[in-house]
C-alpha cells in the first residue's frame, strides 16, 4: 500500500489544528510555521509542503501530518499504534503454543506452578505494553 503524498500546504492559508477539534491553525509570520490558537502546539511545514509536523519538547517522537484537502491523515503511525496488535498476537500465541504444553505436561505441583508463573508473566507483559502506550 503506497502512502499518499497529499495536498500541498499553503503558508497564508487557515488549516483547522490535527490535535484538537475546534482549533486553527494561524500561520506564523516570516517562518514556514502554524500555531494553534486553541491549544497553542507550534507546527511545522516539512517534505517539501507536504508534511505538517508538531514541534514538542516533552513528547519523545514527533507526529506528523498530512492534508488530504478537508482533513488531516497521520503521516507516520506513532509507535503506540502496532503496540496492540503485537499483544494481541503474543497472546494468541499463549493459547495456541502455551495451553496445550501446560496440559500436556505432568501433572505435579510444581511444575503446574512453573507454567502458571510463565502464563502470568507472558500474559501481563502485552498488557503492560498496551497500558505504557495508551496512558497518555
Amino acid at each position: 500500500m503506497q502512502a499518499q503524498k497529499g495536498k500541498k500546504i499553503d503558508l497564508s492559508s487557515n488549516y483547522p489544528c490535527p490535535c484538537r477539534r475546534r482549533g486553527h491553525l494561524v500561520p506564523i509570520m516570516l517562518t514556514e510555521a502554524f500555531g494553534c490558537d486553541r491549544c497553542q502546539q507550534l507546527f511545522v511545514v516539512e517534505d517539501k509542503g507536504y508534511l505538517l509536523e508538531q514541534l514538542s519538547t516533552t513528547y519523545p517522537y514527533k507526529r506528523s501530518w498530512r492534508w488530504m484537502g478537508g482533513r488531516w491523515v497521520v503521516a507516520q503511525p506513532r509507535l503506540g499504534q502496532t503496540y496492540l496488535p503485537i499483544a494481541l498476537g503474543i497472546i494468541l500465541v499463549l493459547l495456541i503454543v502455551w495451553l496445550p504444553l501446560a496440559l500436556r505436561s505432568d501433572n505435579t505441583n510444581t511444575n503446574i506452578l512453573l507454567w502458571a508463573m510463565v502464563a502470568v508473566l507472558l500474559a501481563v507483559l502485552p498488557a503492560l505494553m498496551v497500558w505504557l502506550t495508551y496512558r497518555r
